[in-house]
């Protein structure tokens, strides 16, 4: 394959603590570093959330404006893409960072089953992030945990409520939504190819140790991928992965395996139909 994969890295996340790994970044400053060092490996996305003083997720916007300022100053190029996710804040407070418009902003267009709790997102929430996006230019990145929000972002993408081609990422892995399974995979991206064209790119994630299995088969298949220790803080049962970094340099490793080359910072962009840096 020669089309350049797209790898993005997921630094923070709401649930990893250092008593977990280490080497998760809480404070701004370790994730701008760590964000750096993963850009270097080969990431060209940064998806981020924000901690507070005591570590907590939130969706401060102030906070989201110090990591966003930082990462444009020492990743120049790097696509900064926001979490509007539901363990950061409740309603719209969700999406109270997209006014500094970033480059792009994940979004979920329907509800599911986490570990201990559902994962709320009803549809009046979604039509105002959507439509918050669209008021900034920031492209969405929809995280389908089910089926039914890949219909949900063709629905919407048809109805203007998504401007452009929607960038689909699939979720797997996590316990008691989508588990890892090679024929839905495959047919997610069927249903991706069908509904929105064959050239449209999209992205897979994997929770867990599923994350390096669902690495290669996004991989493989011609899609892009994501690692970070958002979604995984191990390289193996026995050992810690010691950055982000890491687990960036294992995706760039199967992106050789398939011949495929990592896509800059700059051809992410293009590939995405994203704004110049």
């Amino acid at each position: 394959m020669s089309n350049p994969c797209i790898i993005c890295v997921a630094i923070t996340g709401s649930l990893p603590t250092k008593e977990n790994n280490p080497a998760v970044p809480i404070t701004v400053a370790e994730q701008i570093e760590s964000t750096q060092e993963a850009m270097e490996a080969g990431a060209s996305i940064a998806h981020c959330h924000v901690r507070d003083e005591d570590g907590k997720p939130t969706s401060d916007p102030d906070r989201f404006a110090a990591l966003k300022e930082g990462l444009e100053k020492h990743c120049p190029g790097l696509i900064v893409q926001l979490s509007t996710g539901g363990r950061s804040g409740a309603g719209q407070a969700r999406g109270g960072m997209l006014s500094l418009s970033p480059d792009m902003a994940s979004l979920s267009v329907g509800s599911n089953n986490f570990p201990t709790r559902v994962y709320e997102n009803p549809p009046d929430l979604v039509d105002w992030l959507a439509s918050e996006m669209v008021k900034h230019d920031v492209k969405p990145e929809i995280e389908a945990f089910d089926l039914s929000h890949i219909f949900q972002a063709a629905k919407m993408h048809a109805d203007g409520r998504i401007k452009a081609t929607p960038y689909v990422q699939f979720v797997m892995g996590v316990k008691n939504a989508m588990p890892v399974d090679r024929e839905v995979f495959d047919f997610y991206i069927h249903t991706v190819h069908r509904l929105f064209g064959n050239d449209t790119p999209w992205c897979a994630a994997g929770i867990g140790a599923n994350q390096i299995v669902v690495n290669e088969w996004a991989v493989s298949s011609g899609g892009h991928a994501r690692t970070g220790l958002e979604d995984n803080v191990r390289l193996d049962r026995d050992t810690l992965a010691p950055s982000n970094a890491a687990l960036v340099k294992r995706v760039v490793e199967l992106c050789e395996t398939y011949e495929r080359p990592v896509a800059t910072p700059t051809e992410a962009r293009r590939i995405l139909g994203l704004r110049a840096a």
